[in-house]
């Protein structure tokens, strides 16, 4: 079952991040300003990845530059700790759910972003 995300697409993944923040008087800008924090895609690249329908593998070992800031993401996601996940991919993967989670109950973006308050 764990395999099956990687071979989702981003893209399908995408409008249930959107959503989400949506629902909780967020933005599509901010979602997209975390996926580029997270990754290192431009506007372009982000958009380009979601046409062209890319799985999370790809879109991860694609990312143009992970950023480095994103192991200070810690906490909890789908009852795991996200930094207990040994899975590189999977481990990325949650980083990513993690910060829409808290864009979606309202954090300051400088905070997910992790930086100065």
């Amino acid at each position: 079952m764990t395999h099956r995300i990687y071979t989702t697409s981003f893209a399908s993944v995408y409008p249930l991040y959107v959503a989400k923040a949506e629902k909780k008087g967020r933005t599509k800008a901010e979602v997209d300003e975390i996926l580029r924090w997270l990754t290192g895609y431009t506007p372009e690249g982000l958009e380009a990845e979601i046409a062209a329908k890319t799985d999370f593998q790809t879109f991860f070992a694609s990312a143009p530059r992970l950023n480095p800031a994103r192991v200070e993401i810690t906490g909890v996601v789908c009852g795991v700790r996200v930094e207990d996940i040994e899975e590189p991919l999977m481990r990325e993967i949650r980083y990513l759910d993690k910060l829409i989670d808290e864009l979606a109950k309202g954090k300051a973006m400088a905070k997910i972003l992790r930086g100065p308050a």
